[in-house]
């Protein structure tokens, strides 16, 4: 018996000031980010900023978005599709502030 068709997955990440890539969609396959959510666990508001990466380009999803003290926010308004060797690369202007929880669909191209 093969590789499953679809597998659901969970990423976190603590965030820093460095872009981080958060999680690179596999050969062969094509992922749906389902969910995109940033928790501020600092004791005043930061800003965090995401970016689509295909290839040399990047494309903010947001830039700098505000992110309340004890709060959190979802970076996709609906769902993004990442081809192959496609990233979510994020940051945040302060280190050890921000908490990254990142759920998606993987399915294996035939």
């Amino acid at each position: 018996m093969g590789a499953p068709l679809n597998v659901f997955k969970t990423y976190t990440a603590n965030l820093t000031t460095t872009p981080e890539t958060i999680y690179t969609a596999p050969a062969g396959h094509t992922t749906v980010v389902l969910l995109a959510q940033v928790s501020n666990i600092s004791e005043s508001e930061i800003q965090v900023a995401a970016n689509h990466v295909r290839d040399s380009n990047s494309t903010a999803l947001v830039y700098n978005i505000g992110v309340p003290m004890n709060d959190s926010v979802n970076l996709l308004s609906g769902k993004l599709i990442l081809e192959t060797g496609d990233s979510i690369v994020v940051s945040a202007s302060a280190n050890d502030s921000a908490q990254m929880l990142l759920s998606i669909l993987e399915t294996l191209n035939p």
